[in-house]
């Protein structure tokens, strides 16, 4: 599946809009996972649409790695939450 690279947090995250923000202004690790997760999701996004070459295994490792970094995204979400 492909996310299309105008996909946002807040489109991933609905329902903490407020928490996101927060954790925008306030965390610098959770800023640059964010901005990681965008640069990866645009890659991703130009392999899968074939303005970039890579291999199936490249595009499968920058995958996970999106994954891994929403994963720990969410961590702190709910962690924010309290």
């Amino acid at each position: 599946m492909t996310l299309d690279t105008r996909e946002t947090l807040d489109d991933l995250f609905p329902h903490d809009r407020d928490v996101l923000h927060e954790l925008k202004v306030h965390h610098e690790h959770f800023r640059n996972l964010a901005e990681r997760h965008h640069v990866l999701t645009r890659q991703i996004y130009r392999i899968e649409t074939d303005i970039e070459p890579a291999s199936d295994e490249r595009l499968e490792d920058l995958k996970k790695e999106r994954l891994a970094i929403l994963d720990e995204m969410a961590g702190l979400i709910t962690k924010q939450r309290g």
